[in-house]
């Protein structure tokens, strides 16, 4: 029996058909990866199973995910690695979306960060406490100009209800944007706060109180899921997009930092709110902790020194003591913003300290060399993020993680671990232990690799030494980028090796343009590079994620050498040890997941759309010698693969000619 009109109407929108016209809409083409997405979330969603779904560049997955999480019944969150990709969300795909289907669905989004990426009226109207916590209104020195200038923006975001987001603001450092916000421990709170109704944050928190999709960042996510500090309203389901840095992201959130300034920044501030000496024994145990650090070798610190462990426990002690001291109650709001700044300092000191005195084994201690100026820091950082992530996440949501770079080696299995997802549960038929089941999807990518792009294996030259680059590799970055005319992205283990092979290329090549990282800020040496297609440009870490220049711009892409950890990296280091103590291969499961990652994204530098043509060129023979060689290549995408210089420096060569 045929519905009646009334049933089609109540009758939820289909996936598939709304997707189809958001592209119309949108002037987009159908893209058969992105329909299998589409479809794959949405059941992913509405059978409460967890989906690792790997899209590659092109695919559309930002839309493939949108339309399903828009039509789920409940909230959900999208949680992304980068600004670069939050804005893309925020300011273009999601208002284009909604403007093509918002009749069909509940559109209301919201973006929701963590308090320090929003201005805060109460700094900027009643001032910043100086070193003793009494406010100062006027900012002094060579910043007061730029804070003045991001005042008087945050007051015009106010009077028309703007976000008062950092990411709007007129360009500024670190320094001084912190003249203009707090943390969460610095924010007096909205029932204290003579401003709280202005409150930019509390906007955001109360928008997204109100909105069927929010838009965070990884960071919060941890904060909220996993540390158990609530930051996002209730919701049913997360997609985790550039899921890859999920790991990382988590263990950033929750690692903490303790240098001896810290202690005696919090002392100094604590003098004016507290009677007893307690402040003075905070200054105390600064000294203490200094004399310890001074003591201590650079690198991770398995087991503290009895001087080390003695000092932490001092700090912690004082600072506690420090902590009680604080008056209750105050009766200006000037007293309120000075006191919660200080108090908040103390509070950190005491938190931190309290953990390294610990010496947990689920942590890691480290400690930074002093160097620039910066003094030495305490780190300590979670050996492992899996079992939080499993606990706390995966056994209470539904939870979408998608990328263009999941599976490693082939198959979804070392990803899916770091994840807290064991191999056993996937594609359970229901909840097994603890954990929804999951399923892996790979919807491929709209690219032809095989046709579009070659991998160059440089397998005559010497493996990788500690000294740097060698004459040979030199002399074969020389040769390539010269048969490519420029148009090369050299992607470095190190700063010290790119500049080195920057400068060797401007010596031999003076007729090509050379940029080297560092040179000037990143996005002004990304558009040179756009611009001219006679360049290079080589750079560190923040080039090999991120960075999209699609066309001629880029035909090469260098890579010196397999970007496994340094071996005395401590987390990482910590982490392959505890592997291997498990009886599993630390090796494989740490450092060689690390380079397939890595190796994975730089790689995804070359190919961006259907029409680039290329060759990633790896400088380092053990991808072609080493047993773990195979697991690498078959992390990357499935490029055309060659051992022979003449016949890729022969193929650049006519690139090059058009």
């Amino acid at each position: 029996m045929p519905d009646t009109a009334e049933q089609t109407e109540r009758r939820a929108p289909d996936v598939t058909g709304v997707l189809a016209a958001a592209v119309t809409a949108l002037g987009g083409q159908e893209r058969t990866g992105q329909i299998e997405m589409a479809e794959a979330v949405s059941k992913a969603l509405g059978d409460q199973q967890h989906l690792l779904v790997q899209a590659g560049t092109g695919t559309g997955k930002s839309l493939a995910y949108l339309v399903p999480s828009l039509l789920h019944h409940d909230r959900v969150v999208v949680a992304t690695a980068t600004l670069a990709l939050q804005h893309q969300l925020v300011e273009r795909d999601i208002p284009r979306l909604v403007e093509a289907i918002g009749d069909q669905v509940d559109a209301s989004y919201a973006v929701l960060k963590g308090r320090g990426n929003y201005a805060c009226l109460h700094r900027i109207r009643e001032g910043v406490p100086d070193e003793q916590g009494a406010l100062v209104e006027a900012p002094v020195g060579s910043m007061a100009e730029k804070v003045l200038e991001l005042r008087a923006w945050a007051e015009k975001e106010s009077e028309a209800s703007g976000s008062g987001e950092r990411d709007n603001a007129p360009r500024h450092t670190d320094r001084e944007w912190r003249q203009v916000s707090v943390n969460h421990r610095e924010c007096l709170g909205a029932t204290k706060c003579p401003f709280a109704t202005e409150c930019f944050a509390e906007r955001a928190r109360e928008k997204a109180q109100r909105s069927h999709l929010i838009i965070t960042n990884h960071s919060l996510l941890a904060i909220d899921a996993i540390e158990g500090v609530p930051m996002i309203p209730d919701y049913d389901a997360v997609v985790i997009d550039e899921a890859h840095e999920l790991t990382a992201r988590v263990t950033q959130a929750a690692t903490d930092e303790l240098a001896v300034n810290d202690i005696e920044r919090a002392a100094r501030r604590s003098q004016r709110w507290v009677e007893d000496e307690s402040a003075d024994s905070l200054g105390e145990a600064a000294d203490s902790l200094a004399e310890a650090i001074e003591a201590t070798s650079p690198g991770r610190i398995e087991r503290p020194s009895d001087q080390l462990a003695e000092s932490l426990a001092l700090v912690r002690d004082a600072a506690r003591r420090c902590l009680s001291a604080y008056p209750k109650d105050t009766t200006t709001a000037d007293g309120d913003a000075g006191r919660t700044q200080a108090k908040g300092m103390v509070q950190e000191v005491f938190v931190n300290a309290e953990r390294m005195a610990a010496n947990l084994e689920s942590d890691v201690l480290w400690l930074n060399e002093a160097r620039d100026r910066i003094p030495a820091r305490l780190h300590v950082a979670p050996l492992q993020v899996w079992g939080p992530m499993r606990d706390k996440l995966l056994s209470d949501k539904t939870v979408v993680f998608t990328s263009a770079t999941l599976m490693l080696g082939g198959d979804f299995n070392a990803v899916a671990t770091s994840l807290g997802l064991k191999p056993t549960e996937r594609d359970a038929p229901s909840r097994t232990q603890d954990v929804l089941p999951w399923r892996g999807l790979d919807v491929g990518s709209p690219f032809d690799y095989g046709q579009q792009a070659i991998l160059y294996v440089a397998r005559h030259l010497p493996p990788p030494g500690r000294d740097g680059l060698v004459k040979a590799q030199l002399d074969e970055i020389c040769e390539l980028v010269d048969a490519a005319g420029g148009r090369t992205l050299g992607l470095f283990s190190s700063r010290r090796a790119a500049e080195a092979a920057a400068e060797v290329v401007r010596e031999r090549l003076p007729h090509l343009t050379t940029l080297a990282q560092g040179d000037a800020q990143l996005p002004e040496l990304a558009k040179q590079f756009v611009d001219d297609p006679h360049t290079c440009l080589f750079g560190t870490l923040s080039l090999w994620q991120g960075l999209d220049v699609p066309g001629e711009t880029c035909q090469l892409v260098l890579i010196d050498r397999i970007p496994f950890p340094r071996p005395d990296e401590p987390l990482m280091s910590a982490r392959q040890k505890a592997a291997d103590r498990a009886g599993g291969n630390g090796f494989m499961q740490i450092a060689a997941t690390h380079a397939a990652l890595l190796l994975a994204q730089g790689s995804g530098r070359l190919i961006r759309t259907t029409t680039d043509r290329g060759v990633v060129a790896v400088l380092d023979p053990r991808l072609a010698t080493a047993r773990y060689g195979g697991f690498l290549k078959a992390s990357l995408p499935p490029m055309w693969t060659t051992t022979d210089g003449a016949l890729v420096r022969n193929a650049l060569a006519r690139l090059a000619a058009g």
